[in-house]
């Protein structure tokens, strides 16, 4: 073995003569998501289907895997002898429309490793949110359902002058469930789902971050239809002006998430750009231009805090009921998280009452089965929780109806 010669650069050239180039070719094709090859209608199965050349190739050099140039070779050779290519096809369905790649072509390394960065951002599978999981909001859904959903369900509809929104603005206090819904867009319209933050498009590299927005926009026509979230928007995008002390880079940022935007009504593409913000008169006027739809996420009302109390709070038999009306009455102005946090901490009082009693025992752990059961909910529980928890949001609530009143979207009845 010692006497083996390391591969060299001749020996890999030379093992690549041995192949059906014109296989190795459609592989390659396949591989980075250029289709010319099939395009044209080359056919090169016959190599992969029999082996022989693969035979010949992998005979030249036993030691050829080692080398770090022969990586590419390796992974063809392999899934040569699997007959099943990356992209789906194998020889023989090879007549079949082979699946969409994961990339499309881009003309440079430079772009392609920064859309392999932001498809990490894809939501895979299903966030599992339903559009009855959420309480209330019934004017938000009804104008997603409209503005999204079905636009999906039903193309033929959709066209001409009643094409689909392609920019969908969620604005409101936080915690009240906005991206609840962009959850529930992403679980019932089954687009590809990009969840994209601040973090996504903003680089410390000079002009990765408008490339960054540019390759975004690219993935997203790639993989239509498709949905792409920017949760807290106004972090991105905020207002420009001479007397704003703003860096270049933003600017340049902006501009260019401003462009694709814009090209997004001349796609056939059904692309739709949904974010979500708290601060939404902090938004560029030329970004509220294109988000055509700004849909008001409000502080739940008195029928979604009962119905929220019932599904946190459900009543237990044989205890004291839980005054479900009180809680309705003193919850006035508390949004869906602080809703959320109240019945935390009443919950959490009957296991305080617990633990005072377990820790006066002298035994240092006491056995699993021989814990207590915890104590039901009493009315003092709800008084203690209704002190220690405030909301949060209700100061800024008559800013959202002025801003939903001069640019937000409503359903007339």
């Amino acid at each position: 073995m010692a006497d083996d010669p390391m591969p060299t650069r001749w020996s890999f050239q030379w093992c690549m003569q041995c192949l059906d180039l014109q296989d190795f070719k459609l592989y390659y094709d396949a591989k980075f998501g250029r289709k010319k090859a099939l395009e044209n209608g080359e056919n090169g199965d016959d190599a992969v289907s029999n082996g022989s050349s693969l035979g010949i190739a992998s005979n030249c050099n036993p030691r050829a895997k080692r080398a770090p140039e022969m990586a590419v070779y390796e992974q063809f050779r392999s899934e040569g002898q699997n007959q099943i290519h990356t992209n789906g096809f194998s020889p023989a369905n090879m007549d079949d429309k082979p699946q969409k790649s994961l990339l499309p072509p881009f003309e440079s390394a430079d772009m392609r490793t920064l859309a392999e960065s932001l498809s990490r951002d894809i939501i895979r599978g299903s966030p599992d949110v339903k559009w009855e999981s959420i309480k209330g909001l019934e004017n938000a859904k009804r104008l997603l359902k409209e503005a999204v959903v079905m636009p999906i369900k039903y193309p033929k509809y959709f066209t001409g002058l009643l094409s689909p929104w392609k920019g969908i603005l969620l604005f409101g206090p936080p915690g009240t469930g906005k991206t609840m819904l962009a959850k529930a867009v992403a679980t019932e319209c089954k687009t590809t789902f990009f969840n994209i933050s601040a973090s996504s498009v903003v680089s410390k590299w000079r002009g990765d971050s408008e490339k960054l927005v540019k390759v975004l926009f690219e993935l997203a026509r790639h993989h239509a239809p498709s949905t792409i979230f920017l949760d807290e928007i106004d972090a991105i995008i905020s207002q420009r002006g001479e007397a704003r002390s703003e860096h270049e880079a933003s600017r340049r940022l902006k501009t260019e998430l401003l462009i694709q935007m814009d090209g997004l009504t001349r796609s056939d593409e059904l692309v739709f750009v949904l974010a979500a913000t708290n601060l939404p008169w902090e938004l560029d006027a030329a970004m509220l231009r294109r988000l055509e739809k700004r849909i008001l996420v409000p502080l739940p009302e008195p029928v979604a805090r009962r119905a929220m109390f019932e599904e946190l709070l459900p009543p237990q038999p044989d205890n004291e009921l839980i005054p479900y009306d009180l809680l309705v009455e003193r919850t006035e102005g508390y949004s869906g998280s602080d809703i959320r946090l109240l019945c935390k901490e009443t919950a959490m009082q009957p296991l305080r009452r617990l633990m005072s009693q377990l820790e006066k025992r002298q035994e240092e752990v006491v056995p699993e089965e021989e814990l207590p059961t915890v104590g039901p909910i009493r009315a003092e529980d709800i008084e203690i929780a209704l002190k220690n928890t405030r909301p949060s949001a209700h100061l800024h609530a008559h800013k959202y109806d002025k801003f939903n009143a001069d640019y937000g979207s409503q359903i007339l009845q």
